[in-house]
Parts: structure tokens; sequence; C-alpha cells
């Protein structure tokens, strides 16, 4: 019997990649799909019930055991302790065609057979790096260590019908907010104005582009590498209706003195500094997605942010909804307050 979770078929997509995200996705069985729904084999039930209502669970004997991650599991067990295999890390990020590790301090002798692995089993993943560090710099950049495969760091990655080539150790760039990208774009409604803050390599900006009719979007990007690429993705995906500026956010709001139907803020750790921009651009019935990293249970916190910010500016908001979009640590979540400017 295989723990799956029932999925209607137009939520596919969507559930797919919380699962992946949260750590919930089994690989040992393929999946099952019958004319209605989609059966995700899941190793936990986690929070997927709370964040999806419409999903069942359901055990299921039909599903086939995975080759692939057959073979990949009894490969690296061979060469590995029951002490290390607990360590192991078996969810990874895929940018393109780069597969990116996170391998802990006790693994690094065998760093070079985890990847050789991912090769062997990740037919799409031509090479294999590792985080060799943590964030840094105002431009969110990590540094990337090579372990194996073609020798570069720079990929195009496909997502919501765009491409999106990016050098993944030079600019910020999260496969795991595919799904949020989608989100906020179904909401656009044609002709928005829409402003995207921080938008590196302009993953916002296509999405929104390709999978809404929006009349024109403008993104505000400081590093000038992100913005560099975000420029080749516009031409690449022959987008016309978006506009890319390569300058601090606050500098770039306060000179173009105009209002937006809607604004995107997906800078987790310090977009409350920018709330001041965000309304300066904003006018009623202006809807905001703020982005924050918040405990769970502490929600609350980020909405009190933005209830005291509009306060400040004599304004009045309405919260819409907060949806959890990523997973920061056990019990830190990416989060998403969307509210509007009443």
């Amino acid at each position: 019997m295989v723990l799956c979770v029932k999925v209607p078929l137009k939520n596919a997509q969507e559930v797919k990649a919380f699962l992946i995200e949260n750590d919930l996705f089994s690989h040992d069985y393929s999946f099952h799909k019958d004319s209605s729904n989609i059966f995700f084999p899941i190793a936990g039930k986690g929070s997927i019930k709370k964040k999806f209502k419409y999903v069942d669970f359901e055990e299921r004997t039909d599903l086939k055991p995975s080759r692939k991650s057959a073979n990949l599991k009894s490969s690296v067990e061979q060469h590995l302790s029951k002490e290390e295999l607990a360590l192991l890390r078996r969810a990874f990020d895929i940018v393109g065609s780069i597969a990116i590790l996170e391998i802990p301090p006790e693994l690094e002798n065998k760093e070079r057979l985890l990847a050789e692995n991912v090769l062997k089993f990740q037919k799409n993943v031509k090479t294999v790096v590792k985080k060799a560090g943590i964030h840094e710099t105002e431009f969110r950049t990590q540094p990337m260590q090579y372990l194996a495969g073609v020798d570069t760091k720079e990929t195009v990655h496909k997502e919501s019908g765009v491409l999106l080539k990016l050098d993944i150790e030079k600019v910020y760039f999260s496969p795991r907010l595919s799904a949020e990208r989608e989100r906020i774009a179904k909401q656009v409604r044609p002709g928005e104005y829409v402003l995207v803050m921080f938008s590196g390599c302009a993953p916002y900006p296509c999405v929104i582009a390709k999978n809404s009719q929006a009349k024109e979007i403008l993104g505000i990007e400081l590093n000038p590498v992100g913005h560099k690429y975000g420029l080749e993705n516009i031409r690449l995906n022959k987008i016309k209706n978006v506009t890319l500026i390569n300058d601090d956010v606050k500098s770039a709001v306060a000179k173009l003195g105009r209002k937006f139907d809607r604004i995107a803020m997906p800078l987790p750790k310090s977009a409350g500094d920018f709330l001041d921009s965000a309304f300066s651009s904003a006018k009623k019935g202006t809807i905001i997605h703020f982005y924050a990293f918040e405990e769970e249970g502490n929600f609350d916190v980020a909405k009190k942010r933005i209830m005291d910010a509009c306060r400040k500016h004599n304004l009045k908001c309405e919260i819409l909804k907060t949806v959890k979009c990523g997973q920061q640590s056990p019990s830190t979540f990416r989060i998403c307050v969307d509210f509007r400017i009443i």
C-alpha cells in the first residue's frame, strides 16, 4: 500500500510543486493518473490538506516502484554508512540543466559520488554544483561550487511557458517559487499596470506577461547582471509589454511618480523597508503582494507590519489572503500577504 494524495488534474502542477518544495513527494513510486485525478505518492501528509482543501488521501496498491529512484538509492547505499544515509538530503533544486545540492560537511568526502549519481539518474541534468555559502551581498547571490558534468553555471530554465536564462551564481533565482509566480499571474486582470520590485532576471515579469493580459509590467532590479539577463529574457520570450529598470527600488520609484494596479514585493527578508515606496506607487484599489519570512503561528506579525505602515501613511487596507510559498527552516516559512488599498 502506498499513501497518495488525490488531486484534480487541473491542480496537479501547483500541488506537485508544493510537495517537492516541502520534501513530501515520494520518489520511490511512479504517480497514477485517471480521467479526472492524479495520485501523487507522498512521504507524509504534512500540511497538504491545510494548504489544499480540495485534495484527499488514498492508499493504493497499483503504483509501480520508480526504477530510477530505486537504482539511485541502492547505488548510494553501497557507499554510505547508515549514519551518512541519515544525513543525506534527497531533495535538491534543478534550475534548467543544473542540479544544486546541499551537502552536509560530514558528506563532503562523498560529494563527487552524489553528483555523479544525480547525472546518472536525472537525464535532464547536465551539470551538478553544491551550495558553497549563504546568500550574500545586496544582490542576494549565493556562491556555488562545481562538482560534476559540464562546467558551467549558466543555463536556461523553463517554467509556466517562459524561458529564463541566468547564471545561478550571479543572479538570485528560486525554482521553488514557480507555483507562486503563476499564482500571481492568474490574479492579474486584463489591462492592469503591474510593478515588480526586485525583479532579478525577470521571472515574475515574464511569467505575468505570458500568463495574463496585463497592459504593462515594470520590473526594477539593482543587480546589473540580473538586469542584463532580464533584458535577454524579454527578448528570448518575445515579450512586448515589459520594461526593466536597473536601479535601486526607492530611487527608481521616486523618479517614476506613477501609480500601479498591482505591486509584487518578492524580497522576504526586507520587503518591509520598501513599503513606503510601494504606497507611493499605489492608489485606491491597488493590490500589493508582500513577502516575509515568519515562524509558523506568527504570520500575524507580517500583517501587523502592513497595518502599522498603512496607518503611518494615513491609508486603509484590506488583508485578502496569506499563503505559504516556501520553507526556510522546519518552523519558518516564506509567506505572501495579499492586501488591497481601500
